[in-house]
């Protein structure tokens, strides 16, 4: 007979997040010990954080960081992010060397800006200019890949346990209004630096608890748009689906839950006008961007975080607020543990999008 504690939940991963509505910044100590309650949800195979406003004295420029394999591939990055950027500062990622963490690639951090002649000469808006030089890097360079690419805020990501990724960048030493962080429990596809989370493409980060069966459908349809999924995991589909849905449709979040867990067409044939008519365009216009799976996941953006359940809520997610702070996690522990004394704690239901920022907090519904 087997006892508690003998079984792993497989997709079970963990995920947790801290939002302040008055923007006053955390320590990133405080999301590490959120997420260490739950280290039996993963399996050290991958862990990470993001942090958002951890930047202020470079908020004006986006911050790139890179993983490179080979000093080659950091001499070819670097000449090619010179052609189209101003870089005003770069280091190697202050790290601190404990055991639990190996293998690490070379870690840079750059903070750029575009270049004028660059970007009138691409005739492109800014944010699409730098989603273009990311996927560039992802795809054509070999042994670099852009893991973090927004402005005044940034992803920390290797193999290892979440609680040991936290103390190897030192997430100590930064403070931000907004943190997410993921533990990973991979079941069909690698666990490597690449491969963990947050995903992110500009201001946007996703972490991710389930399982994508329409992963291949999801993946097809986002690649017509010129996204290249090279990542080898499902999470980097959602976060191109959000990117492309948000930024490059103008849809409102709300909506982009209404796409990606569509009510079921029963739900829509009993909302009321307009609600009725808006549903059902979105679930026919983009039918090849539902997420089929059990899932939860948490989305970063600059001001604000989104926390999504599939619409048969397969997956756990507790939403914790006292005062002005926000604490969504898979587990109540995770909560508890930084905050014992909760105003509220609740749950919210399949499909119902959670949305906070700064100085408001929306529980919606399906759009």
């Amino acid at each position: 007979m087997l006892k508690e504690g003998q079984v792993h939940i497989p997709s079970g991963c963990a995920i947790s997040s801290i939002f302040s509505r008055s923007g006053r910044a955390v320590g990133g100590g405080q999301i590490i010990r959120s997420i260490a309650p739950m280290h039996d949800r993963s399996n050290g195979l991958g862990g990470g954080f993001a942090g958002y406003g951890i930047y202020p004295q470079y908020a004006d420029y986006y911050a790139f960081h890179l993983f490179y394999d080979t000093m080659a591939a950091r001499t070819a990055c670097e000449r090619y992010l010179e052609e189209s950027f101003d870089i005003v500062s770069f280091e190697k990622m202050p790290t601190r060397r404990i055991p639990a963490i190996t293998n690490e690639p070379m870690i840079w951090r750059y903070f750029l800006s575009p270049r004028k002649t660059a970007l009138d000469e691409s005739q492109l808006d800014e944010k699409e200019f730098i989603v273009r030089r990311v996927l560039h890097v992802n795809a054509e360079i070999e042994g670099a890949y852009v893991f973090s690419s927004g402005k005044n805020m940034g992803v920390f990501k290797a193999v290892g346990f979440p609680e040991d990724v936290g103390e190897f960048y030192r997430l100590d030493e930064y403070a931000g209004y907004c943190w997410t962080a993921h533990g990973r429990y991979p079941t069909n596809t690698p666990g490597w630096w690449g491969g963990a989370h947050p995903f992110a493409l500009l201001d946007y980060t996703v972490v991710h608890n389930g399982e994508i069966s329409s992963y291949d459908a999801n993946r097809r349809f986002i690649q017509m748009f010129g996204y290249a999924c090279t990542l080898q995991t499902d999470t980097e589909a959602i976060t191109y689906i959000i990117d492309y849905l948000v930024r490059k449709r103008g849809l409102t979040l709300e909506e982009t839950a209404g796409v990606i867990a569509a009510p079921f067409w029963s739900t829509i044939e009993a909302m009321p006008e307009p609600q009725r008519s808006r549903a059902a365009y979105l679930r026919n216009a983009f039918s090849s961007l539902l997420i089929n799976g059990p899932f939860s996941i948490l989305v970063g953006f600059e001001g604000g975080l989104m926390a999504l359940n599939d619409r048969l809520k397969l997956r756990s997610m507790v939403v914790g607020e006292k005062d002005d702070m926000v604490y969504i996690a898979s587990e109540e522990c995770a909560i508890r543990i930084i905050e014992p004394e909760l105003d509220r704690v609740w749950s919210p239901g399949g499909g119902q999008p959670v949305i906070v920022t700064l100085d408001k907090l929306k529980e919606g519904g399906n759009a």
